[in-house]
């Protein structure tokens, strides 16, 4: 751990504070918001629940941009402050929500922006923040494992699911990349999107998993983490349901993309090897679920204090329930939109309470607090 920094001229004022101690964890905000507004958009039945995501994709926007720039002026205001995010072996990992946060937006436009903006209009907005959103996730899936290795702390006793956080950004870009096909009318560059986007699922999948096999080890040897950790439970959901996703993303519009390129016989061999995939990992993730939601309810009846923490419960729930209902679409059986229609459910009161204790927190000033800084 680096050594505590004392400011020698501390920031005066409400929003200078706020600078000062922001942190990259408050984009896990956006993310559980983005995820309930692209969960409400798989409803187009319900005219309530399209207009409530909209409403949601409307306002995560402005949340993620009021989010960058806190953070943006953090940077330039107080540089060696913020550079030592870095060493941090907790709070570095939360670098990956930002481009997790993106990818939702992006996700977003494209099923809100048509009737916004235009379909043109939305589909080239959600191209351009596609490249930088993997770029991000490539930088940060590579950059902060390199930094564990190099700079950072760390003991398997002290692990837990935030490791997953720079990890799984790559495969959510790639979910989003894949989103993005039907949208491209050039055939060579839906070949180029969907090749990308399976390269990106590979930089990330299988390491996730790799890492969920030592967080089972950690749990066997050291029991479950402390009360202010117990919602990183849910974040081993996370590369499950959305590597689940891209597998039923691929199977969904993979084809298209290969029949326009001339590839249509590669078309029916990846939909069956692609819906084997997503089939296991949900299979995976069933189980992973019900062991989260056994040590939330043994955290509950033990304490369970409030942290920004608590938004581990919504982006994980949420993609897992998107995998679900993907499958769905292809599958023709009855499981799979019920149970995913059951797991929005869930969100939908999950996010109204975790939304509402951050507002209250924020308000407070409590919920910024930078570990970084004495």
């Amino acid at each position: 751990m680096p050594d505590p920094i004392i400011l020698s001229a501390p920031p005066t004022g409400r929003i200078a504070e706020i600078i000062l101690h922001f942190t990259p964890n408050w984009f896990a905000a956006s993310m559980g918001t983005g995820i309930l507004a692209v969960a409400l958009g798989q409803f187009p039945a319900s005219p309530l629940l399209h207009g409530a995501g909209q409403a949601l994709y409307l306002a995560n926007t402005g949340l993620f941009l009021l989010l960058a720039s806190a953070y943006a002026l953090k940077w330039v205001l107080h540089p060696h402050l913020a550079a030592r995010l870095f060493a941090h072996p907790v709070q570095s990992m939360f670098l990956g929500t930002i481009p997790m946060a993106l990818a939702t937006i992006i996700n977003a436009t494209l099923m809100y922006g048509p009737a916004l903006y235009g379909e043109t209009a939305a589909t080239g907005l959600a191209t351009t923040l596609w490249f930088v959103d993997a770029m991000l996730a490539l930088a940060v899936g590579i950059g902060v494992p390199f930094l564990m290795f190099t700079r950072q702390s760390h003991a398997i006793g002290d692990m837990s699911a935030v490791w997953l956080l720079p990890v799984v950004a790559a495969e959510v870009a790639a979910a989003s990349g894949l989103l993005l096909l039907p949208h491209l009318a050039d055939p060579q560059a839906a070949l180029t999107m969907l090749v990308v986007c399976i390269a990106l699922w590979a930089c990330s999948v299988p390491l996730a998993l790799s890492i969920l096999v030592i967080l089972f080890l950690r749990m066997v040897l050291y029991k479950l983490p402390p009360a202010a950790m117990a919602a990183t439970s849910w974040l081993a959901l996370g590369p499950i349901g959305t590597g689940a996703l891209g597998l039923a993303l691929i199977a969904l519009n993979g084809p298209q993309a290969l029949n326009a390129s001339g590839l249509g016989t590669l078309a029916q061999p990846l939909t069956g090897a692609a819906l084997l995939g997503a089939l296991a990992l949900w299979g995976y993730g069933v189980w992973w679920l019900a062991t989260a939601l056994l040590v939330t309810l043994r955290q509950i009846r033990l304490g369970l204090p409030f942290n920004l923490g608590w938004w581990a419960y919504t982006f994980p729930l949420g993609v897992y329930a998107l995998a679900t209902l993907k499958i769905g679409a292809i599958l023709p059986l009855g499981l799979f939109p019920v149970a995913g229609a059951g797991m929005v459910c869930l969100l939908v009161v999950i996010w109204l309470v975790v939304a509402a204790r951050t507002v209250a927190g924020a308000i407070n000033g409590r919920l910024f607090n930078d570990p970084c800084i004495a």
